[in-house]
């Protein structure tokens, strides 16, 4: 009786202790999964962060070098319009650029979040940063942009109504949405001395400034988190 009760007692601790592994093994395999679908996701991540970033570098430039063409009508108009001819004039006021808004991509940090892979992440300053990207500095980029975009209505028809230009346009050429070239034009210097068109100048450089500024700590905050999700996935 007891050889039968003591094989009976190593018969059930086997099929007991094979159940547990058996449990323990696949809920190790589901971990590893997770984490695979985990490193995936941020291995994408990088990449749109990268392509961000590349955005970002693009209108940066674009806005910098629309304050120096600003700085450059400003000084023009404070000479008497003494320094550049009517058609440098109007060729920097089309090259002007203070409407192009940055759109970040979050396809791929929405689908860490609907996943459940952003809690995987061990990481808790990568994942405070991407919260604060993908919310806050979102957020504020397009309460940002979008009162820059009413302003750059006003600013490009005061531009084509005042000096009634017109313009051949290739919408191949420029690194957003193409390129001008004047076709022709009938110069206003009375506005082009005004105190209205100065000051539609400083307000411009001002709201390319403010973008800049913003447009830099988004830079910073996706170089940061580049780097992050690279010791993320090395881990």
């Amino acid at each position: 009786m007891k050889n039968i009760l003591a094989r009976g007692g190593i018969e059930f601790l086997a099929v007991f202790l094979g159940i547990a592994l058996s449990f323990y093994a696949e809920e190790w395999q589901t971990q590893k999964d997770n984490e695979l679908k985990k490193d995936q996701y941020l291995s994408d991540l990088i990449n749109t962060l990268e392509a961000d970033v590349t955005q970002i570098e693009k209108l940066l430039k674009t806005l910098i070098n629309s304050d120096k063409l600003i700085s450059e009508i400003q000084s023009d108009i404070d000479k008497n319009h003494s320094t550049y001819s009517d058609a440098e004039i109007l060729k920097k006021l089309l090259d002007v650029e203070v409407g192009f808004s940055f759109f970040p991509q979050d396809g791929i940090f929405n689908q860490l979040i609907s996943t459940g892979s952003f809690e995987l992440i061990k990481n808790i300053e990568l994942k405070n940063i991407l919260l604060e990207m993908y919310n806050h500095q979102k957020q504020r980029n397009y309460a940002t942009s979008t009162e820059i975009d009413h302003f750059n209505i006003r600013f490009r028809n005061d531009i084509l109504d005042e000096f009634r230009v017109s313009f051949n346009y290739n919408s191949y050429d420029g690194a957003f949405y193409g390129s001008r070239t004047i076709n022709q034009y009938k110069f206003n210097e009375l506005y082009y001395m005004s105190n209205s068109f100065y000051g539609l100048l400083s307000q411009a450089s001002l709201y390319g400034n403010m973008y800049t500024r913003q447009l830099k700590d988004n830079e910073d905050s996706y170089l940061t988190a580049i780097s992050l999700t690279k010791n993320e996935i090395n881990r």
